[in-house]
């Protein structure tokens, strides 16, 4: 059996309101609409996984909600409400106030995301004294202490970024993350470069910290397994759409979005009987030029007549809701 995970403890007061979040990227055609009207809530301590092929659109999901979209991005619609502030539309200081000190992001490459030309301590320096957040002695000792955290010998805070490990600097992002003790951190696939243990200490660590210090996260990703074991509920996107959100463990024992269900068929299980993998034919559409009623709909092994004429809505189904027209009769 795998080590034990530590439990969360999620509450019910909602601190990320996302509705109907769309982001359009300009082409030199048709705009490319790579999230569209994405709603969903997070509650304080809760851990979201968001998973899907690459270029579902989940990482600008997130770069959205984070208020991080460049040209050629743009949101065009939506609202993100984080701890009853609506986020949209700020920018300068109003943003910078907000961000680090009530939310953090971790990228996916900390290589990229940290200075390669500061040592670890100048750049959480750097972070603290953005928010005026003490003095020398106070930024030295929260340094060592989030290093601490994540279990790290502060003597690192003296090294630069290259002397480290992947693993390390990922565990250097994500203590610089929690400096201020925000309530919400937003991780973009901070593992995809790390091998599978190192993968494993990582994430086991990040559930400890969230039970002990009890923030958020929103975990984007495209390994189910990872989710699978530290999410408390999951979100699965295709081609801009949220297609099933639920809590996560009834989702793996019974995937109702033929995509999900394709998802998890097309990786291994150490457990159980071994099964062909099966994967899902076909590649997911151009987001320029969608295809009509359901966008799952030419890879789709349940397609009806009906999916290439309605668009289907997100359905609830049990504790989960699922945008299929397999359960649109349960609703009416």
């Amino acid at each position: 059996m795998p080590d034990a995970v530590p439990e969360t403890v999620v509450t019910t007061e909602v601190i990320l309101d996302v509705v109907d979040v769309s982001v359009e990227y300009d082409t030199s055609g048709k705009p490319a609409r790579a999230v569209d009207q994405v709603s969903f809530q997070v509650a304080r301590g809760e851990f979201l996984g968001i998973v899907g092929e690459s270029g579902c659109g989940k990482s600008t999901l997130l770069f959205a909600i984070a208020q991080l979209l460049s040209p050629p991005a743009q949101l065009i619609g939506g609202t993100v409400t984080f701890k009853g502030r609506d986020m949209v539309g700020l920018t300068g200081e109003a943003l910078r106030t907000v961000r680090w000190r009530d939310y953090s992001v971790v990228m996916q490459s900390a290589m990229n995301a940290l200075n390669p030309v500061m040592t670890i301590a100048a750049q959480y320096d750097d972070a603290m004294r953005a928010h005026d957040n003490g003095n020398a002695a106070q930024i030295r000792a929260r340094s060592r202490e989030v290093l601490a955290l994540v279990g790290i010998d502060a003597v690192h805070l003296k090294s630069y970024p290259h002397q480290l490990s992947g693993g390390m600097r990922q565990r250097v992002m994500i203590a610089m993350a929690l400096l201020l003790s925000p309530d919400l951190i937003v991780m973009d696939e901070p593992t995809s470069a790390l091998d599978v243990v190192a993968q494993r200490s990582l994430m086991v660590q990040v559930k400890e910290l969230q039970r002990r210090l009890g923030f958020a996260v929103i975990f984007v990703t495209h390994d189910m397994s990872l989710v699978g074991h530290f999410s408390d509920r999951l979100a699965v996107m295709y081609a801009g759409k949220i297609v099933e959100i639920g809590p996560t463990r009834p989702l793996f024992a019974n995937p109702r979005h033929p995509y999900t269900r394709g998802l998890l068929d097309s990786f291994p299980s150490v457990y159980g009987p071994k099964v062909p993998l099966k994967g899902i034919p076909g590649a997911p559409p151009d987001l320029a030029d969608l295809p009509s009623g359901c966008r799952f709909r030419p890879r789709c092994p349940d397609v009806m007549p009906r999916c290439a004429e309605i668009e289907p809505a997100l359905y609830p189904v049990a504790e989960a809701r699922v945008r299929c027209l397999l359960y649109e009769t349960m609703n009416g």
